[in-house]
């Protein structure tokens, strides 16, 4: 076993409290942030689930992936939904280091020539 998931999904959260105890204004600001993203009710919460769950993967959120792994199972989501959305995950970070590696190419052209 690589981690206790569930263990550090439980220690996590409660050191969320700790903080929104220190900083109720941004617990708040980010409340209102998620609440936004879903607020027109155009996608279902397992969708909103298996794209924050993506989004996880792709930005490295051990947390992210605690929770929204969780949170999307909560939501009906099967591992084949699962691991369908990782798939894009895993797709879009090697197209988004392709992306940034052309921009590297570029940048070496723009470079004075000795």
């Amino acid at each position: 076993m690589m981690q206790d998931w569930n263990g550090y999904r439980t220690s996590l959260l409660a050191r969320v409290g700790d903080f929104a105890k220190q900083s109720p204004d941004v617990m708040r600001g980010l409340a209102t942030l998620d609440s936004a993203a879903t607020k027109s009710g155009h996608l279902e919460p397992k969708v909103h689930e298996l794209i924050s769950l993506a989004v996880a993967i792709t930005t490295r959120c051990d947390g992210c992936i605690a929770v929204h792994t969780k949170n999307a199972v909560d939501a009906g989501a099967s591992l084949e939904e699962i691991s369908e959305a990782l798939g894009v995950a895993i797709a879009m970070n090697a197209g988004a280091a392709l992306t940034y590696s052309a921009r590297a190419i570029e940048t070496y052209q723009q470079l004075p020539k000795k």
